[in-house]
């Protein structure tokens, strides 16, 4: 295939050009190729478009058990939104499994579920549940050096560790060159605000972002911030930032010399706001997710974030549940019941060039650096993933910047 007259952009640059692609490597970048006609079989001609690396969602939940449901795509309905939205790799945070599973056994059932579906290239978050044992630790060391390079924990939901696991945790992804991607929020206090709003018969959509506050978040950034650094700086990924309390915290350790932090929002944290909770009926069921979207004044200082460097990644959180099968029967009378989740893989790309770049939020090479770059880099796809440069993957997507 031969792109022509693209308008290449990548994280650093944005220039014109041609680019040439053989078994899905990018094998020359120029101005005017000129290739003979028998090794062309395809010839786009991306007059005015920019072609950037194609979107790397870092956080998604294909078909994930969560006790009460299971979020409705799979690897392959998953898969195929993605690559109509403009994202052409993902990272599937796993399921936690029942209690006694082993990291192993995990990663395993997830190829299975994977094998055969995916229509565009995958990989996997380990997921350290519930206790850490020396097997976990011992699995932790061996699928690093198998590709498997992110464990996640859960600061709050029945398959949170305590802050012991969190060290034992960190401590070997550091020895191990692992990151730990971390869910932060403080789990005492939100089973204390839940129990109370529904005590007390608060039990509309709304009360799921009441039980569910800034504080909550940025307390357990500000504690696994501690304690990575306790353990020399130990590289954690923080997953889903939702406030500009918690990203105040990340600033603060970086101000104070800590290294190896990570931050990710997600698109609906930049978009949308708490007020969909206070829809008629059951309508702000739908935007159950956690954490629960904020008070609208987050969503410009999440922008500045972005611009500054202060947040390195846009992902989405992918984990959608049928809104008349599941959302509505078990959370129409309690908003502590409803599945937590909601869709995005789809929208990240197009929501994020709209809202970012044509609105003047950010530039192209940010948006590029958030959406691939970055996300390659810190899971170590990079240059392979998230580059337009000779050797990568021609994971290349075409934007239309004149399509209002």
């Amino acid at each position: 295939m031969l792109i022509k007259n693209a308008l290449i952009a990548t994280a650093s640059d944005v220039y014109k050009g041609d680019i040439y692609i053989k078994d899905g490597i990018i094998c020359e970048i120029g101005e005017n190729i000129n290739i003979g006609n028998e090794d062309i079989e395809e010839i786009i001609d991306a007059e005015g478009n920019y072609v950037i690396p194609g979107g790397i969602d870092v956080h998604t939940h294909f078909s994930l058990d969560v006790g009460i449901a299971v979020s409705n795509d799979d690897f392959r309905t998953g898969t195929i939104a993605a690559a109509c939205g403009g994202t052409t790799s993902i990272v599937d945070h796993i399921g936690q499994g029942p209690v006694g599973s082993s990291l192993r056994s995990r990663i395993e059932h997830y190829h299975e579920l994977a094998g055969g579906k995916a229509v565009i290239d995958y990989s996997f978050h380990g997921v350290v549940a519930y206790d850490v044992d020396e097997q976990k630790i011992k699995d932790m060391k061996e699928l690093t050096k198998e590709g498997i390079e992110s464990y996640k924990i859960y600061m709050t939901y029945g398959q949170r560790i305590g802050d012991e696991g969190a060290i034992k945790v960190l401590k070997t992804a550091k020895e191990s060159n692992a990151i730990v991607s971390v869910h932060p929020e403080n789990h005492d206090t939100i089973e204390y605000l839940k129990k109370y709003y529904v005590e007390n018969g608060m039990t509309s959509p709304i009360y799921h972002a009441k039980s569910r506050p800034e504080e909550c978040e940025a307390e357990a950034v500000n504690r696994i911030i501690n304690i990575a650094h306790l353990v020399g700086d130990a590289p954690i990924y923080i997953v889903h930032l939702s406030s500009d309390m918690g990203l105040e915290y990340v600033k603060m350790a970086r101000q104070r010399g800590q290294k190896n932090i990570y931050v990710e929002t997600c698109t609906q944290y930049l978009v949308l706001d708490e007020e969909k909770y206070n829809l008629p009926g059951t309508e702000g069921l739908k935007y159950v997710m956690s954490p629960p979207l904020r008070n609208k004044s987050n969503q410009e200082k999440l922008w500045r974030g972005i611009r500054n460097g202060d947040i390195q990644v846009v992902a989405t959180d992918h984990c959608p549940f049928s809104y008349e099968k599941e959302k509505v029967p078990m959370g129409k009378d309690n908003f502590a019941k409803c599945p937590n989740g909601a869709p995005g893989v789809e929208a990240r790309m197009p929501v994020l060039f709209s809202e970012g770049v044509m609105k003047g939020r950010i530039s192209i090479n940010k948006f590029v650096e958030v959406t691939s770059t970055n996300p390659a880099k810190i899971c170590g796809m990079y240059p392979k993933k998230g580059s337009i440069a000779v050797g990568s993957d021609a994971d290349l997507v075409i934007i239309d910047k004149n399509n209002k």
